[in-house]
């Protein structure tokens, strides 16, 4: 059995295609549970009765989060997108068995692709994570080993990367002790060198062991910290160096790049409220008036969206305000290397 938690809040017009999508492109034996921090419970018993067989777990904090929803809507209080819910997140992948996709509701796969397969090739391959997407992103070429592996895998296992032990490591990703200082006066390291652990992680599109999971997020507490990941995840690669890691030969899964669950990452000019952007967007596909499928298998046409906005005419989210936004979010991915279309 595979599982496929879906971490969601509050965009159920994503979630909808999410989930869509996995049964129109995935085969094999797997389960999908929702990992829910506080969807308005009217979109969850719309999903509810279209996907009866999705089960669905909720956060400690959901309510709250739904409360902080509401207070957005009427009175402009921000909602904190730095409070996640990693004692959701970490029990419910104790509770899968091996192999388990950890994925987002804004992210939806485009392509056939069979998990029970992919899991006996990791089994047999000693693969602690496949990528099953990567925004087209292949600078990680430059510096990993590369190879078929199988007719759907491909190896991307990092050479010359440094690792140590989790306090070295620590050392390392939070320059302490200026550790990272002295490496990069004496050259071995340069600007680029942290992006490089990216290749043995992944946030948003990776089958992983389950172990191999739980020791990256083992020390999360309820707040992302990207450095502790990364650093975990080394530390267990120095100690696991047998391992390889993979790809599948073609992406199948991919995201937006035209919306965001709060604004708390991607607050660019203070005009463009995405809170409200996704109200608008959840009571068109609540009342059946937005295709979650629409012009899949890539994202939302712009066109259709700003239909919505247009409509609505609401001054904290305007059509021209959101595709400003939406083109600053596009550009700190395309300078990091990603193909967006």
């Amino acid at each position: 059995m595979i599982d496929i938690l879906i971490k969601s809040f509050n965009r159920p017009y994503y979630l909808d295609r999410c989930i869509t999508s996995i049964y129109q492109n995935v085969e094999g034996n797997f389960a999908i549970t929702v990992l829910d921090d506080g969807t308005p419970e009217k979109y969850i018993f719309k999903l509810k009765e279209k996907f009866p067989e999705v089960l669905w777990e909720m956060s400690e904090n959901a309510q709250k989060k739904r409360k902080s929803i509401e207070e957005n809507l009427n009175n402009g209080t921000e909602i904190n997108g730095f409070e996640i819910p990693t004692k959701l997140w970490k029990t419910a992948v104790s509770n899968t068995e091996k192999y388990v996709l950890v994925t987002e509701d804004d992210v939806w796969f485009t392509q056939h692709i069979h998990l029970s397969h992919i899991a006996e090739e990791m089994e047999y391959l000693q693969i602690p994570l496949v990528k099953l997407g990567w925004l087209g992103i292949r600078n990680d070429e430059n510096f990993c080993k590369t190879g078929r592996l199988s007719e759907i895998l491909t190896e991307y296992t990092p050479k010359n990367l440094f690792t140590a032990n989790k306090t070295v490591m620590g050392w390392f990703f939070y320059n302490k002790f200026k550790f990272f200082t002295i490496l990069y006066k004496l050259g071995l390291v340069d600007n680029k060198t942290r992006g490089k652990y990216w290749s043995i992680n992944s946030i948003l599109m990776g089958l992983y062991h389950k172990e191999y999971w739980l020791a990256i997020w083992k020390d999360a507490t309820g707040k992302v910290d990207e450095k502790q990941q990364l650093r975990n995840a080394a530390a267990w690669y120095h100690e696991n160096k047998k391992v390889r890691f993979a790809r599948t030969s073609q992406e199948v899964m991919k995201t937006t790049f035209q919306s965001s669950a709060t604004g708390s990452y991607h607050e660019y000019d203070g005009v463009f409220d995405i809170n409200r952007f996704n109200f608008i967007l959840n009571e068109a596909w609540y009342h059946d008036n937005l295709d979650a499928m629409q012009n899949y298998p890539n994202d939302f046409s712009e066109e259709y969206i700003m239909r919505f906005l247009d409509q609505e005419k609401h001054p904290r989210a305007q059509s021209s305000h959101w595709k400003n936004w939406s083109e600053k979010f596009r550009n700190q991915y395309i300078q990091m290397g990603a193909k967006i279309n």
